[in-house]
């Protein structure tokens, strides 16, 4: 009886692991932004500034973004990064939609869309 409870016990783990294996064999390329974010002229999160006029104005983004509960974990995950007032928006959205709503928020609280830049990619 114990050997069938752990040869059903090992069916179920390797079932498991079968239905958890939904890889569709694409990997993700990601040359392009890769070479973008290396270039010393882009900001990274690393260049955000620690005035605190750039940490409120990148927190107070954030905080408009997360507080958004229809967006996506990717939008949710959007880098913001303030410098001299500027703020960079980076990363992947799961619609146009998502970006022009991450955009408006970042407007709002910037005062102007010259002190926004708009880095974010929608998925395909």
């Amino acid at each position: 009886m114990k050997i069938q409870g752990m040869m059903l016990a090992m069916l179920l783990g390797a079932a498991s692991l079968g239905a958890q294996n939904t890889d569709s064999g694409v990997k993700p390329d990601n040359t392009k932004v890769n070479k973008r974010d290396r270039d010393a002229n882009q900001p990274t999160a690393d260049q955000q500034k620690n005035t605190a006029s750039d940490l409120d104005l990148s927190k107070n983004i954030r905080r408009s973004i997360m507080d958004d509960k229809s967006l996506s974990t990717d939008a949710h995950n959007v880098k913001v990064i303030a410098q001299n007032g500027t703020v960079t928006l980076k990363g992947p959205v799961k619609s146009d939609a998502e970006k022009s709503a991450i955009m408006s928020k970042a407007v709002s609280v910037a005062g102007s869309t010259d002190k926004v830049v708009d880095q974010m990619s929608v998925k395909q």
